[in-house]
């Protein structure tokens, strides 16, 4: 059974940092692409970084590029998203997923997903 699990979601004061993580079992994670997406409440979900994990190349959306940065342990099997200069815009539910192939902003190439996790960014 594959599994993704984030964790690292809270509350943080705008300008502030986090960073999220996310677990993968029950796949060959080096043949895998891992996406970060967030929803916010009455949005639809946005992709905002992703990484191909064999060759890690990474990929930012402009909303991320140069405050998210995307890595990975691949003997932990885990991607990081390390958030900083954090504003109220990025509250949102944050899910990792996972493709088999490359990094895309189609959710709909992604087989495997976690369960969320929520950040929120007061002003």
């Amino acid at each position: 059974e594959v599994q993704l699990m984030e964790s690292g979601g809270g509350l943080v004061q705008a300008g502030g940092s986090l960073r999220l993580s996310c677990t993968a079992s029950g796949l060959p994670f080096d043949d895998y692409a891992i996406g970060w997406f967030r929803q916010a409440p009455g949005k639809e979900r946005e992709g905002v970084s992703c990484i191909n994990i064999g060759d890690q190349t990474t990929f930012y959306r402009d909303s991320a590029e140069g405050r998210f940065t995307v890595s990975s342990d691949n003997a932990q099997n885990t991607v990081f998203l390390q958030m900083t200069s954090l504003k109220p815009e990025d509250t949102a539910v944050y899910s990792c997923a996972a493709a088999p192939s490359f990094c895309t902003w189609s959710s709909h190439e992604y087989y495997y997903w976690g369960q969320g996790t929520q950040v929120t960014v007061s002003s």
